[in-house]
């Protein structure tokens, strides 16, 4: 029986078979450093392959380059052998959610999540760690010391001299963190839909490189433009105060979105106000349309130039509908169609026209008519005109240019959590606009660095807001808080700790306003470990004769069956937020999952018999796994894949 690999992917083998799919004589045999055979590129065909001219060596071309870009490209295609175990008590909603929270160093999870999520998600926003020239948090495998680092990017010689002045400019202040990123973005490529795009903060200091870096990832033609968030001035320089910041936007592909007609549209600034204020005067004013539009108009009148709501005063008429402007019917051109009479419904005269006419054709105009959805004056001396309204008319491209106060957003998170725990949080109304932009229905929604969970919150907003069941999935590192912030005194101790009750705040805050009762507010927590599988199945060869009694299991002893499953559905590619039941089929518990996507039994009691085998057949899983250590005899395990080729042959078997 086969078993399951129980690792991430690994991207370098599949990179090779796609090139081997497009150029098979780019591909050959080359003997490893173990001795084995394996597939490699032979780059200098390849390199003649892409080539019109003859290549004799290597060619100039414009790219971002730097110390570590190499190694970084390797470790974003390494496999690791880790897995995510669930945490049911710190979850919310663990078995109905969709929503999932991953705990742990984004690189691994972006990694463990390439087969499940491969080309599933719609949108992803992204807030990375500002340069700053600290340390990182993220410490990649390939991390080298400074000395090695200065050596190998030939800023200081042999004896330790340094040879360029501005290191800040021109080394590791850049190198490291454009490192960390180019891997991470690389493997969050692979995640995105085909008209998937991906949002990106930033501020002056990698501005230029992450451009860069995101145009090689992405390609500089699914380059979709910079959003410039202007968020109030700082008192911080002696020269220009810094009071923008850059939101980088790249497409998974153009081709794509141009070719679903995609459209990209935000909320128009202000309306919310104008509904309200439209509220109150419905209720003190009834029926009486020409109060309300009174009163309307002297709201208007009442706020200043700079308010977005008085961008939209032509908004002024109402009737039983709501807020409507009239707008022109004449027809910018005339037609043979375009001439023809309206009937005034007071005065039953021909109304005054336009010598080109009217702009909607006679079959149409009589449906506007029905409709009520013309308005006419006092009698046909007055040109009617159409009633756009306010609901209809709500939307708009987003402007590359826009103006939200910073300090919004550290207030209004203060309050949800009742202390200051996060510095700086990005507004989760900007993030609410971009999801609803970009996103409907049941879209996948990442974020890799989650920090204080904004993108989760947002998310659960627009949910809330349009009645949309998007789903987010959420990374984050479990950074550790200081022992002097408010938050460590309010008992937190990572930055994971308050991402999670701020999406449960978020949560609770969404039912109870009511807006929308059927929100998903809940999440799975998923934690990154070490594999569950004991270190003799990755490498039997390390150990020697006398030391296999240790390993008799292969699985390691502090692994529950349901941390088992989530490294059978990673290792299958199945949804983590699928809904799982636990049955119990001749007293051994038995998971399925999604009904019948997964059917799973972890019993390592030797109990496994062809009697429950059958039995188990006649569910007629699409996926069944057991345990290598749960089977009766080794007759039973071999007749295992018999049983289901007879009773369901569509079932995929396989053990761990």
């Amino acid at each position: 029986m086969e078993k399951l690999k129980m690792h991430s992917p690994n991207l370098t083998e599949d990179n090779i078979a796609r090139i081997r799919d497009l150029f098979p004589g780019c591909v050959t045999e080359a003997r490893g450093e173990d001795g084995s055979v394996r597939l490699a590129v032979d780059f200098d065909q390849l390199r003649q392959e892409l080539s019109s001219s003859i290549v004799e060596g290597p060619q100039e071309r414009y790219h971002l380059n730097w110390p570590g870009k190499r190694e970084a490209l390797l470790t974003a295609n390494a496999p690791i052998a880790k897995t995510l175990r669930p945490v049911r008590e710190e979850s919310v909603d663990f078995d109905t959610t969709k929503n999932l929270f991953i705990e742990g160093d984004n690189l691994d999870a972006l990694k463990l999540l390439q087969e499940t999520y491969l080309g599933k998600v719609k949108m992803i926003y992204i807030d990375p760690p500002y340069n700053t020239g600290n340390d990182f948090i993220y410490e990649d495998d390939f991390a080298e010391d400074v000395g090695e680092y200065m050596r190998r990017s030939n800023q200081v010689d042999e004896d330790g001299n340094r040879l360029v002045a501005n290191t800040a400019a021109n080394g590791r202040f850049h190198s490291d963190w454009l490192t960390m990123m180019y891997s991470r973005l690389r493997l969050a490529r692979r995640l995105l839909k085909e008209d998937g795009a991906v949002f990106i903060s930033i501020n002056d200091a990698e501005f230029e490189n992450l451009k860069s870096i995101a145009s090689e990832v992405f390609g500089a033609e699914n380059f979709v433009g910079t959003m410039v968030w202007a968020a109030g001035r700082k008192n911080d320089s002696r020269f220009i105060s810094a009071s923008h910041e850059y939101i980088i936007c790249f497409a998974r592909s153009m081709g794509a979105l141009q070719e679903r007609r995609s459209s990209w549209q935000v909320l128009k600034k202000g309306l919310a106000e104008i509904e309200k204020a439209y509220a109150e005067l419905r209720r003190k004013f009834g029926s009486d349309d020409a109060a309300v539009e009174a009163g309307l108009r002297k709201w208007y009148g009442s706020l200043s130039d700079s308010d977005p709501s008085k961008r939209h005063k032509h908004y002024q008429y109402v009737d039983k509908r709501g807020i409507y402007f009239s707008s022109d019917l004449r027809k910018p051109q005339p037609t043979s169609r375009s001439r023809y009479d309206i009937l005034h419904p007071v005065t039953g005269k021909p109304v005054n026209m336009h010598p080109n006419g009217w702009s909607f054709a006679p079959e149409r105009m009589k449906e506007l008519l029905a409709d009520d959805r013309i308005r006419f004056g006092v009698d046909e001396k007055t040109r009617p005109t159409l009633k756009v309204y306010l609901q209809e008319a709500n939307k708009e491209a987003a402007y590359s240019v826009f103006y939200q106060d910073g300090r919004g957003a550290s207030i209004r998170l203060d309050a949800l959590m009742g202390a200051h725990v996060f510095d700086f949080p990005k507004d989760e109304t900007i993030i609410q606009g971009l999801v609803e932009m970009t996103t409907t229905g049941e879209d996948l929604v990442m974020d890799f660095f989650a920090g204080s969970a904004t993108t989760a919150h947002a998310t659960i907003a627009a949910n809330s807001a349009d009645g949309s069941s998007r789903r987010f999935v959420m990374i984050q590192l479990p950074e550790e808080i200081g022992e002097k912030s408010e938050a460590f005194m309010g008992g937190y101790r990572t930055i994971a700790e308050v991402s999670r009750e701020r999406i449960r705040r978020a949560g609770r805050k969404v039912v109870a306003d009511r807006v929308n009762a059927n929100v998903d507010v809940g999440f799975r927590v998923l934690k990154i470990d070490t594999s569950n599988m004991a270190d003799v199945y990755y490498s039997p060869d390390a150990l020697d004769q006398s030391s296999l009694d240790l390993f008799v299991e292969n699985i390691k002893q502090d692994r529950t069956p349901e941390d088992l499953l989530f490294q059978v559905m990673l290792d299958w590619g199945v949804d983590l937020a699928l809904p799982i039941e636990k049955k119990s089929i001749q007293a051994k518990d038995v998971f399925f999952v999604d009904g019948n996507a997964v059917a799973a039994c972890f019993d390592a009691r030797g109990g496994i018999d062809e009697t429950f085998v059958k039995e188990l057949a006649t569910h007629k899983p699409l996926r069944v796994v057991f345990r290598d250590a749960g089977f009766k005899s080794s007759a039973v395990r071999m007749n295992v894949e018999q049983i289901f080729r007879l009773m369901s042959p569509s079932t995929e078997v396989k053990c761990i």
